[in-house]
Formats: structure tokens, sequence, C-alpha cells
């Protein structure tokens, strides 16, 4: 692990489908795909770890069903490596009606209404059976802003929770569908709490350390704080945090974040917005940020990004993908999509070669 001035740092993670670069953008499947990115465009991209969602995946098709097909590598077709989330996340932020205590999670399935529970050990049955190579442990997401009480209390849920899916992986990880594949194995991480109080972040770091997870992520950012505390919180737990493991940021952020955030010694971040963005026609370039849909381009024979080589840029004006969007044309926001992810791993390999260095 080379590790700049900067704090910024360049390595290696070894899993079980792929050695992957760090600092490493890892783009958002939510549902078993990228949004409206085919599986073989991704790794012409270079994208080397993508997400997959345990709540939506457990709701539909179901884990289950996806472990019969021998788990979410061959079910989606795709071969290199995969984290899959928690599910805590989706839980608190899409099911309006739930039910915490110190068990887990009661909560109803925002497609029909039924009723489900989500507890740590259940949050790690889920996720052995869809089999990706990083499985996080079941943690309780704090909202922004929350009392120094609220965020306590949800950062000491998490710790116990944390406490719970450690054990029941370890006990129960040899079940994941390639185990019995030589060499390989799942990887657990841990995931900080702690709302916007830097002495619950650093009280949390320090106790999940000691449970010694196989990396660690900073979770309950980007969850509507300003930018500066963002980078606040970031900075108290990064030293806090094993040197030779992985450190992950969940769910940040915009081009300039990502490569700030790397810089500061973070190997792995992941986001919907490239995506998101797309297929609202906002387009991040070299030039700064595209509304392809204004009426300046209708006639823009340039393409997107000038200084870009994906395969967009390569072929396709400005002035089309506008008439894509306008038209409500799906090629458009899959033409978006594309070139943004392309913007975003550029960006990581940019920052990876400048730490080399």
């Amino acid at each position: 692990m080379n590790t700049a001035a900067s704090g910024g740092r360049r390595g290696e993670l070894e899993l079980a489908h792929r050695t992957v670069q760090t600092p490493v953008f890892m783009p958002v499947g939510t549902q078993g795909t990228v949004k409206a990115v085919p599986q073989n465009i991704l790794e012409e991209l270079g994208a080397e770890l993508i997400l997959g969602n345990t709540y939506h995946l457990y709701l539909r098709p179901g884990h289950e069903l996806v472990n019969r097909m021998g788990g979410l590598h061959k079910f989606i077709s795709w071969p290199r490596a995969m984290l899959t989330d928690s599910g805590g996340f989706q839980v608190f932020s899409l099911s309006a009606l739930r039910k915490v205590n110190d068990e887990g999670v009661e909560f109803r399935s925002h497609l029909d209404g039924s009723k489900h529970f989500f507890s740590p050990e259940h949050s790690m049955d889920v996720q052995i059976a869809l089999g990706a190579d990083i499985a996080m442990a079941f943690d309780e997401c704090t909202e922004y802003p929350a009392d120094r009480t609220r965020a306590q209390k949800s950062m000491q849920l998490t710790l116990a929770w944390a406490r719970r899916s450690l054990n029941h992986f370890r006990a129960n990880q040899q079940k994941v569908v390639w185990a019995e594949e030589q060499g390989r194995k799942q990887n657990l991480f841990g995931i900080v709490q702690g709302g916007m109080y830097t002495d619950l972040r650093r009280e949390c770091a320090e106790r999940l350390v000691e449970m010694d997870f196989d990396g660690y992520a900073i979770g309950g950012l980007s969850v509507g704080e300003p930018r500066e505390l963002t980078q606040e919180m970031i900075a108290e737990v990064l030293p806090l945090l094993p040197k030779d493991k992985p450190r992950y940021v969940m769910g940040v952020g915009f081009p300039d974040e990502i490569e700030a955030y790397a810089k500061m010694g973070v190997d792995m971040m992941d986001c919907v917005i490239p995506t998101r963005a797309a297929r609202h026609g906002l387009l991040f370039t070299s030039e700064g940020r595209m509304n392809i849909k204004n009426l300046q381009y209708a006639e823009d024979q340039n393409p997107p990004d000038p200084k870009c080589n994906c395969m967009v840029c390569q072929r396709y004006t400005r002035a089309y993908l506008r008439h894509l969007m306008k038209s409500a044309e799906p090629l458009g926001g899959t033409l978006n999509s594309i070139h943004n992810l392309a913007f975003y791993l550029n960006t990581m390999e940019r920052v990876r070669g400048e730490l080399a260095q």
C-alpha cells in the first residue's frame, strides 16, 4: 500500500473474483443491474467492483432464488468483484412503516406492503446466499439532523448489531455458493456510525476495530449534511482505522468529492449519482456539469466531452443526445450513463496514477 503525503494511498484489494486496484469507485447495481448499462459495457469501461442491494434483491427476486441460480455473480453474469450492502439504509429510507428494537427492524415492503423482519443474522444469511465478495454488517443509518441522544442510541445499536453480524457471519460464511473454491472467502466490513458527533464516531470506530472486521466503512454520510461536515467526519475516522485494511465511505459523491476523499486516504466509494443524473440529462465533463437537455445543444455537433475517449464521446454529438432526452428515448439514459460512469472511473484511474508517483 503506497501512501502519498496528502494521505491518499494506492493499493490492491484481493477479493475472490478479482484483485481490485484502489482507490476505486464502485458503480451501484441496485437490483442486479447498473441501471441501463449492460455488464459487457461495464467491463469495457474498466469497472472492477460493483454493488448489489440486499434489501431490493431480498424482496425481488429473492435471495434463495439467486442462491439456487448459483449466486449473484452467475445470476447477473458478472465475473468481477461485487459488494452487497446490509439492507439497513433502504429499510430506514424506503419503508415509512417500520419498528426498530434491539433484535432488528420490522418493516413493510415498498412494493406490496407485505411485512418483513431484518435482524443482523438475517441480513448475513441473505448476503451469504447472494454470495458477493464483500458483505456489510447490519447497521442503523443515523438520519440528519439527529440530536446527540438519538445519534448515541443509534451508534450503540449499530455496535451491538455489528457484533451479532460478525458472529453469525463467521459461523456460516462457508455456506456461500463458491466457498468450496480453494483460496476464496467472503469478507465482512463493519460500518462506523455516530451521526455528526466526532466523539461518537471515534468511539464507534475504535470498538469496531477491536472486533477485527475484514474492512471498515464510514456510513451515515451524504444524508443532507453540509459537505464540510462530511469531510470532517471522514478526517476524524480515517486515522483510527487499520492501515492494512480497506477503508470505504458509503454513498459519495460528485466527481470532485470522490477525488478529494481518495486523496484523504479513502480506498472505496460508491454512489448512484452518475447513473441517476444521467437519466435526467446531467453529464459530468472536463468542462463542468452539462444539462444536455438545454436548447443551446440542439445543433451542437461536438462530442459531450472533447477530452473524453469513452465510446459515447467517440461516436455521438451533443445534439443527438439532446434529441434522445427530449424524445424520451431510453437510449438517451443509457448513453448518458455510460459517459458519466466513464468519467467517474477515469477520474479514479487518474487519481491512482497520481498516488503512484
